[in-house]
């Protein structure tokens, strides 16, 4: 029987394959529990619009067709919403694709990435799969440092990734660093720029990415509709990048990528009048009462500008993530970003924020 060095190429074995937080089933399979919650996964509390819901319903009827692979009609819907050219659009099964797709288009054997050592997994995961190396830096402060990251750029630097706000931290970049890398980065290097939270932000000094855009700079400015918009199982992500790169991207993209489903449940989101707004107001009621009610447990939160909070309980984040889970609470652990105290919680609704706070009272006090 051949061993697993020669079924692959020898850079697959680097790779880590990606856990996801726990599901709510499992988790009820697993300690026989009847109630739990969920605040792993950084999803909408309040779920979908009920326009999204609608549309599911009307169009699940044509499932039996191959959905539209050019997603025209989600193009020119979120192209004006947006304000820019629907050439600059490109759509995705969730961001991840989008990231798979800048990496199998873009990355040569050889080449190097730059990111954050805590940050979004799937980027060193994608640098391995194309067998090239990935710069870890680390943060400064729970911020992503732009002067360390450019200090690891050289001229075998293809892509530098800045998630704004950074995931698990919640912490942004202003704009003026992120101007910075723009303008100091060497022709043959693209920013990646994971803006999946930005709807979100709140601090005035965020973002002007998409100003890059329509100046033809080297930028892919990654959104989607899993966070606020609550179509986190739908899979629809997409990227706005100048035209040159988006061609590029086409050429790798998997035909009918993005289900009949998923295009029709995001067209109608975007046509919900409220749907950011009130996602927003229940995120912002969230973190003042976590801001209020965790520093009274003797752990300390970092401000954030997403849909989740990043709290050191400063002990070991894989006991406090096991004893939350026997009460029912599923978060997330530091761990798998380098942080072994860490524990990084989703806003939920008003009942679930304070089952969790009571919940990691109990553990703490073991």
């Amino acid at each position: 029987m051949m061993d697993e060095n020669q079924l692959c190429r020898e850079c697959i074995l680097r790779i880590k394959p990606y856990v996801p937080g726990k599901p709510i089933d499992e988790v009820k399979r697993e300690l026989g529990l009847e109630d739990v919650i969920k605040l792993a996964s950084n999803e909408n509390p309040l779920g979908p619009s009920p326009l999204a819901i609608e549309a599911i319903r009307d169009c699940a009827t044509d499932v039996g067709l191959y959905p539209d692979g050019n997603c025209y009609s989600l193009r020119q819907d979120l192209a004006a919403h947006l304000g820019v050219d629907p050439d600059n659009l490109i759509f995705g099964a969730g961001g991840d694709e989008i990231i798979f797709m800048a990496a199998t288009s873009m990355l040569c054997e050889g080449d190097e990435t730059v990111q954050s050592d805590a940050t979004f997994l799937e980027y060193e995961t994608i640098a391995n799969l194309m067998n090239c190396r990935a710069h870890l830096v680390g943060l400064s402060n729970y911020v992503q440092d732009i002067p360390a990251l450019l200090s690891h750029v050289n001229e075998r630097t293809k892509l530098l990734f800045i998630t704004n706000p950074n995931n698990p931290t919640g912490t942004t970049v202003e704009w003026s660093e992120v101007e910075r890398v723009l303008d100091a980065l060497p022709p043959r290097c693209v920013l990646f720029l994971d803006e999946a939270y930005y709807e979100y932000v709140d601090d005035p000094n965020y973002t002007r990415s998409l100003e890059m855009v329509k100046q033809d700079r080297n930028i892919i400015v990654l959104r989607t509709f899993s966070k606020i918009y609550g179509l986190a199982g739908l899979r629809v992500g997409y990227a706005i990048a100048p035209k040159r790169i988006t061609d590029i991207l086409e050429r790798v993209r998997a035909p009918f990528n993005v289900s009949s489903i998923a295009q029709e449940a995001a067209r109608a989101s975007l046509k919900d009048p409220d749907q950011v707004a009130r996602s927003r107001e229940q995120n912002r009621r969230s973190k003042e009462f976590f801001y209020a009610k965790l520093p009274k447990l003797g752990v300390e939160v970092t401000p954030t500008q997403a849909n989740f909070v990043w709290i050191d309980v400063k002990r070991d984040c894989r006991q406090v993530f096991s004893e939350l889970l026997k009460r029912g609470v599923i978060v997330r652990t530091g761990d798998i970003f380098g942080c072994s105290t860490h524990i990084r919680v989703t806003t939920g609704l008003d009942a679930q924020n304070q089952r969790f706070i009571d919940a990691l009272s109990e553990v703490l006090k073991q």
